[in-house]
Protein backbone atom coordinates (compact mmCIF):
# COMPACT_ATOMS: atom_id res chain seq x y z
CA UNK A 1 0.00 0.00 0.00
CA UNK A 2 1.39 3.40 -0.61
CA UNK A 3 0.64 6.97 0.28
CA UNK A 4 1.50 10.16 -1.07
CA UNK A 5 3.24 12.69 1.65
CA UNK A 6 3.12 16.84 1.22
CA UNK A 7 6.04 17.97 -0.75
CA UNK A 8 8.18 19.61 1.91
CA UNK A 9 7.50 23.36 0.82
CA UNK A 10 3.67 22.28 0.72
CA UNK A 11 3.93 21.82 4.16
CA UNK A 12 5.80 24.35 5.52
CA UNK A 13 3.65 26.83 3.29
CA UNK A 14 0.88 25.51 5.28
CA UNK A 15 2.34 25.71 8.92
CA UNK A 16 4.84 28.59 8.50
CA UNK A 17 7.10 30.50 11.19
CA UNK A 18 6.51 33.81 11.69
CA UNK A 19 9.47 36.52 10.15
CA UNK A 20 10.26 37.05 13.82
CA UNK A 21 10.11 33.48 14.99
CA UNK A 22 12.29 32.59 12.06
CA UNK A 23 14.74 35.26 13.30
CA UNK A 24 14.50 34.28 16.81
CA UNK A 25 16.10 30.46 15.41
CA UNK A 26 18.93 31.95 13.19
CA UNK A 27 19.67 33.88 16.18
CA UNK A 28 19.49 31.15 18.48
CA UNK A 29 21.38 28.90 16.37
CA UNK A 30 24.31 31.28 16.44
CA UNK A 31 24.06 31.60 20.21
CA UNK A 32 24.19 27.89 20.55
CA UNK A 33 27.25 27.69 18.47
CA UNK A 34 28.66 30.71 20.17
CA UNK A 35 28.65 28.77 23.69
CA UNK A 36 29.88 25.57 21.99
CA UNK A 37 33.21 27.80 20.82
CA UNK A 38 33.34 29.53 23.83
CA UNK A 39 32.51 32.98 22.58
CA UNK A 40 29.85 32.64 25.11
CA UNK A 41 30.33 32.10 28.75
CA UNK A 42 27.03 30.44 29.58
CA UNK A 43 25.70 26.96 29.46
CA UNK A 44 24.09 24.90 26.96
CA UNK A 45 21.47 23.14 29.09
CA UNK A 46 18.53 20.62 26.48
CA UNK A 47 15.56 19.83 28.78
CA UNK A 48 12.41 17.71 27.63
CA UNK A 49 10.55 14.79 27.36
CA UNK A 50 12.29 11.52 26.06
CA UNK A 51 9.78 11.87 23.24
CA UNK A 52 6.76 13.96 22.60
CA UNK A 53 3.42 12.26 22.53
CA UNK A 54 0.92 14.62 23.80
CA UNK A 55 1.44 18.33 21.63
CA UNK A 56 -0.71 20.26 24.07
CA UNK A 57 0.88 18.67 27.12
CA UNK A 58 4.33 19.17 25.54
CA UNK A 59 3.28 22.62 25.38
CA UNK A 60 2.42 22.93 28.49
CA UNK A 61 6.07 21.78 29.37
CA UNK A 62 7.25 24.04 27.28
CA UNK A 63 6.12 27.39 28.68
CA UNK A 64 7.14 26.30 31.96
CA UNK A 65 10.55 25.92 30.40
CA UNK A 66 10.25 28.98 28.44
CA UNK A 67 9.61 30.88 32.13
CA UNK A 68 12.91 29.02 33.20
CA UNK A 69 14.67 30.15 30.87
CA UNK A 70 13.85 33.70 31.12
CA UNK A 71 14.88 33.07 34.97
CA UNK A 72 18.28 32.20 34.23
CA UNK A 73 19.24 33.66 30.64
CA UNK A 74 22.35 35.34 32.53
CA UNK A 75 23.89 32.81 33.03
CA UNK A 76 22.02 29.18 31.06
CA UNK A 77 21.11 28.75 27.14
CA UNK A 78 17.77 26.60 27.84
CA UNK A 79 16.96 24.56 24.70
CA UNK A 80 13.84 22.40 24.69
CA UNK A 81 14.37 18.38 24.00
CA UNK A 82 11.91 18.62 20.97
CA UNK A 83 11.93 14.88 19.58
CA UNK A 84 9.09 13.51 17.38
CA UNK A 85 10.61 10.38 16.40
CA UNK A 86 11.82 7.43 18.17
CA UNK A 87 14.73 5.42 16.93
CA UNK A 88 14.57 1.70 18.07
CA UNK A 89 17.22 -0.89 18.72
CA UNK A 90 13.86 -3.90 18.05
CA UNK A 91 10.14 -3.04 17.94
CA UNK A 92 8.13 -0.50 19.34
CA UNK A 93 6.41 2.92 18.44
CA UNK A 94 8.89 5.07 16.81
CA UNK A 95 7.73 8.27 17.40
CA UNK A 96 4.82 10.76 17.05
CA UNK A 97 5.73 11.34 13.08
CA UNK A 98 4.80 7.84 12.40
CA UNK A 99 2.23 7.47 14.93
CA UNK A 100 0.63 10.49 15.81
CA UNK A 101 -2.74 8.83 16.95
CA UNK A 102 -1.30 6.25 19.08
CA UNK A 103 -3.10 3.66 18.32
CA UNK A 104 -0.39 1.60 16.84
CA UNK A 105 -1.33 3.16 13.19
CA UNK A 106 1.04 4.32 10.77
CA UNK A 107 -0.22 7.90 9.38
CA UNK A 108 3.28 9.71 8.54
CA UNK A 109 0.90 12.39 6.57
CA UNK A 110 -1.15 13.09 9.37
CA UNK A 111 2.06 12.94 11.79
CA UNK A 112 4.14 15.27 9.74
CA UNK A 113 1.43 17.96 10.19
CA UNK A 114 0.75 17.22 14.19
CA UNK A 115 4.30 17.50 14.43
CA UNK A 116 5.50 20.66 12.62
CA UNK A 117 2.06 22.14 13.79
CA UNK A 118 3.94 21.29 17.44
CA UNK A 119 7.73 22.43 16.83
CA UNK A 120 6.31 26.05 15.40
CA UNK A 121 4.05 26.50 17.98
CA UNK A 122 7.24 25.55 20.27
CA UNK A 123 9.53 27.87 19.06
CA UNK A 124 7.01 30.63 18.96
CA UNK A 125 7.36 30.75 22.98
CA UNK A 126 11.19 32.09 22.47
CA UNK A 127 12.87 28.58 23.06
CA UNK A 128 15.40 26.95 21.04
CA UNK A 129 14.00 23.48 19.66
CA UNK A 130 16.45 20.54 20.05
CA UNK A 131 15.68 17.42 17.94
CA UNK A 132 16.91 14.18 16.92
CA UNK A 133 16.84 13.29 13.08
CA UNK A 134 16.04 9.89 12.44
CA UNK A 135 14.96 9.55 8.88
CA UNK A 136 17.43 12.02 6.83
CA UNK A 137 14.40 11.92 3.82
CA UNK A 138 12.00 14.05 6.71
CA UNK A 139 14.30 16.67 7.72
CA UNK A 140 13.55 18.97 5.20
CA UNK A 141 10.01 19.42 6.44
CA UNK A 142 11.13 20.63 9.92
CA UNK A 143 14.41 21.15 9.87
CA UNK A 144 13.82 25.10 9.68
CA UNK A 145 12.42 25.07 13.16
CA UNK A 146 15.60 23.49 14.94
CA UNK A 147 18.46 25.42 16.77
CA UNK A 148 20.42 22.36 17.88
CA UNK A 149 20.53 18.71 16.25
CA UNK A 150 21.20 15.72 17.83
CA UNK A 151 22.16 12.25 15.82
CA UNK A 152 21.56 9.18 17.44
CA UNK A 153 23.77 6.44 18.91
CA UNK A 154 22.01 4.22 16.80
CA UNK A 155 22.54 6.04 13.70
CA UNK A 156 26.08 7.69 14.44
CA UNK A 157 27.72 5.21 12.07
CA UNK A 158 25.57 6.00 9.38
CA UNK A 159 26.84 7.58 6.63
CA UNK A 160 23.76 9.46 5.42
CA UNK A 161 23.33 10.77 8.48
CA UNK A 162 26.62 11.58 8.98
CA UNK A 163 26.20 13.36 5.75
CA UNK A 164 22.67 14.78 6.45
CA UNK A 165 24.53 16.32 9.80
CA UNK A 166 27.21 18.38 7.40
CA UNK A 167 23.95 19.51 5.54
CA UNK A 168 22.20 20.95 8.34
CA UNK A 169 22.12 24.97 9.08
CA UNK A 170 22.50 24.41 12.75
CA UNK A 171 25.19 22.88 15.33
CA UNK A 172 24.57 18.54 15.65
CA UNK A 173 26.16 16.52 18.46
CA UNK A 174 26.85 13.54 17.72
CA UNK A 175 26.11 10.85 20.22
CA UNK A 176 28.08 7.84 21.30
CA UNK A 177 26.77 4.25 20.39
CA UNK A 178 24.77 2.63 22.75
CA UNK A 179 28.16 0.13 24.02
CA UNK A 180 29.73 3.57 25.12
CA UNK A 181 32.57 3.57 22.41
CA UNK A 182 33.25 6.84 21.23
CA UNK A 183 35.30 6.11 18.10
CA UNK A 184 32.16 6.20 15.65
CA UNK A 185 30.78 9.30 17.51
CA UNK A 186 34.26 10.85 17.29
CA UNK A 187 34.46 9.81 13.42
CA UNK A 188 31.22 11.65 12.71
CA UNK A 189 31.94 14.83 14.13
CA UNK A 190 34.55 14.76 11.75
CA UNK A 191 33.12 13.34 8.69
CA UNK A 192 29.91 16.02 9.40
CA UNK A 193 32.39 19.22 9.22
CA UNK A 194 33.39 18.41 5.54
CA UNK A 195 31.36 19.01 2.49
CA UNK A 196 29.29 16.31 0.78
CA UNK A 197 27.04 15.31 -1.79
CA UNK A 198 22.97 14.26 0.01
CA UNK A 199 20.52 13.44 -1.55
CA UNK A 200 17.86 16.05 -0.43
CA UNK A 201 13.75 16.13 -1.06
CA UNK A 202 13.44 19.18 -2.61
CA UNK A 203 10.91 22.16 -1.35
CA UNK A 204 8.51 20.73 -4.47
CA UNK A 205 9.35 17.09 -3.57
CA UNK A 206 12.29 15.86 -6.19
CA UNK A 207 14.55 14.29 -4.87
CA UNK A 208 18.00 16.45 -5.87
CA UNK A 209 21.93 16.31 -4.61
CA UNK A 210 22.90 19.23 -3.01
CA UNK A 211 26.74 19.49 -2.15
CA UNK A 212 26.78 20.47 1.56
CA UNK A 213 29.35 23.34 2.93
CA UNK A 214 30.08 21.25 5.98
CA UNK A 215 28.83 21.76 9.70
CA UNK A 216 31.59 23.35 11.52
CA UNK A 217 29.57 23.07 14.91
CA UNK A 218 29.27 18.99 15.11
CA UNK A 219 30.37 18.11 18.63
CA UNK A 220 30.53 15.11 20.81
CA UNK A 221 27.75 14.38 23.01
CA UNK A 222 28.33 11.85 25.81
CA UNK A 223 25.46 9.72 26.94
CA UNK A 224 26.93 6.26 28.23
CA UNK A 225 26.75 3.08 27.61
CA UNK A 226 27.88 -0.33 29.45
CA UNK A 227 28.89 2.15 31.69
CA UNK A 228 29.26 5.41 31.89
CA UNK A 229 30.99 8.23 31.34
CA UNK A 230 30.01 11.66 32.48
CA UNK A 231 32.54 11.73 35.35
CA UNK A 232 36.00 13.49 34.81
CA UNK A 233 38.03 10.32 33.49
CA UNK A 234 35.14 10.12 31.14
CA UNK A 235 35.23 13.59 29.44
CA UNK A 236 38.97 13.43 29.81
CA UNK A 237 39.12 10.49 27.63
CA UNK A 238 36.77 12.23 25.47
CA UNK A 239 39.03 15.63 25.06
CA UNK A 240 41.68 13.25 24.27
CA UNK A 241 40.32 11.46 21.70
CA UNK A 242 38.50 14.67 19.84
CA UNK A 243 41.99 15.92 20.26
CA UNK A 244 44.07 13.19 18.24
CA UNK A 245 41.45 13.46 15.72
CA UNK A 246 42.15 16.96 14.99
CA UNK A 247 38.64 18.56 16.86
CA UNK A 248 37.52 21.03 19.16
CA UNK A 249 37.16 19.91 22.75
CA UNK A 250 33.56 21.01 22.89
CA UNK A 251 31.10 18.32 25.14
CA UNK A 252 27.74 18.09 25.77
CA UNK A 253 27.30 15.95 28.71
CA UNK A 254 23.40 13.48 29.01
CA UNK A 255 22.23 13.33 32.36
CA UNK A 256 20.26 10.60 31.28
CA UNK A 257 20.65 6.52 29.67
CA UNK A 258 23.79 5.02 30.06
CA UNK A 259 25.04 7.80 32.51
CA UNK A 260 21.89 7.06 34.37
CA UNK A 261 22.26 3.61 34.49
CA UNK A 262 18.46 3.91 32.54
CA UNK A 263 17.08 5.28 35.75
CA UNK A 264 15.67 8.44 36.02
CA UNK A 265 16.01 8.66 39.40
CA UNK A 266 19.93 9.15 38.89
CA UNK A 267 19.93 12.30 36.73
CA UNK A 268 19.87 14.78 39.40
CA UNK A 269 23.33 12.78 40.79
CA UNK A 270 24.79 13.23 37.41
CA UNK A 271 23.87 16.94 37.32
CA UNK A 272 25.38 17.25 40.71
CA UNK A 273 28.61 15.85 39.69
CA UNK A 274 29.11 17.42 36.39
CA UNK A 275 27.96 20.92 38.26
CA UNK A 276 30.60 20.46 40.71
CA UNK A 277 32.78 20.19 37.75
CA UNK A 278 31.67 22.82 35.24
CA UNK A 279 31.85 25.48 38.32
CA UNK A 280 35.29 24.74 39.04
CA UNK A 281 35.78 25.32 35.34
CA UNK A 282 37.24 21.92 33.98
CA UNK A 283 37.53 22.64 30.33
CA UNK A 284 35.13 21.39 27.18
CA UNK A 285 32.27 21.03 29.01
CA UNK A 286 29.35 23.18 26.94
CA UNK A 287 26.34 21.79 27.80
CA UNK A 288 24.11 19.12 29.63
CA UNK A 289 21.12 17.31 28.37
CA UNK A 290 18.12 16.20 30.89
CA UNK A 291 15.04 14.13 30.27
CA UNK A 292 12.38 15.82 31.98
CA UNK A 293 8.68 16.28 31.42
CA UNK A 294 5.91 17.02 33.29
CA UNK A 295 5.22 14.30 36.20
CA UNK A 296 7.90 11.90 37.16
CA UNK A 297 8.27 8.48 35.55
CA UNK A 298 7.54 6.94 32.66
CA UNK A 299 3.78 4.32 31.20
CA UNK A 300 3.00 1.94 28.99
CA UNK A 301 2.17 3.08 25.57
CA UNK A 302 -0.93 0.09 25.55
CA UNK A 303 -2.06 1.32 28.86
CA UNK A 304 -6.14 1.09 29.18
CA UNK A 305 -5.61 5.03 30.62
CA UNK A 306 -2.81 7.14 28.96
CA UNK A 307 -1.79 10.16 30.95
CA UNK A 308 -0.90 12.99 28.90
CA UNK A 309 1.89 14.44 32.01
CA UNK A 310 3.94 11.49 31.59
CA UNK A 311 6.52 9.95 29.11
CA UNK A 312 5.45 6.87 27.19
CA UNK A 313 9.28 6.25 26.09
CA UNK A 314 12.41 6.60 28.50
CA UNK A 315 11.26 7.86 32.68
CA UNK A 316 11.60 11.63 32.88
CA UNK A 317 12.62 13.89 35.79
CA UNK A 318 9.39 15.64 36.86
CA UNK A 319 9.00 19.62 36.41
CA UNK A 320 9.14 19.83 40.42
CA UNK A 321 12.50 17.88 40.23
CA UNK A 322 14.16 19.67 37.28
CA UNK A 323 14.09 23.05 38.06
CA UNK A 324 16.33 23.17 40.98
CA UNK A 325 18.42 21.22 38.55
CA UNK A 326 18.43 24.35 36.60
CA UNK A 327 19.27 26.39 39.34
CA UNK A 328 22.31 24.84 40.18
CA UNK A 329 23.53 24.59 36.70
CA UNK A 330 23.09 28.27 36.51
CA UNK A 331 24.87 28.59 39.80
CA UNK A 332 27.77 26.39 38.10
CA UNK A 333 28.09 28.48 35.16
CA UNK A 334 27.85 31.74 36.74
CA UNK A 335 31.06 30.19 39.31
CA UNK A 336 32.63 29.39 35.94
CA UNK A 337 32.65 32.50 34.74
CA UNK A 338 33.68 33.98 37.29
CA UNK A 339 37.16 32.06 37.09
CA UNK A 340 37.95 33.03 33.75
CA UNK A 341 37.29 37.19 34.54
Amino acid sequence: MMHTLPAPADLTTALPLSTATARAVADHRDTVAAVLDGRDPRLLVIAGPCSVHDPAAALEYASLLAAAARRFSDDLVVVLRAYLEKPRTALGWTGLLNYPALDGKSDLASGLRTGRAFLTEAAALGLPLAYEFVDPLLAPYLADTVSWAAIGARTVASQPHRHLASWLPMPVGMKNCVSGDLGSAVDAVQVASHPHALPVPAPDGRLTVTHTVGNSHAHLVLRGGRVPNYDAAGTEHARSRLAAAGLPPSLVVDASHGNSGKDHNRQPEVVADLAGRIGDGEPGLAGVMIESYLSDGRQDLAATVLRRDVSVTDACLGWSRTLPLLDLLARAANRRRGKRS
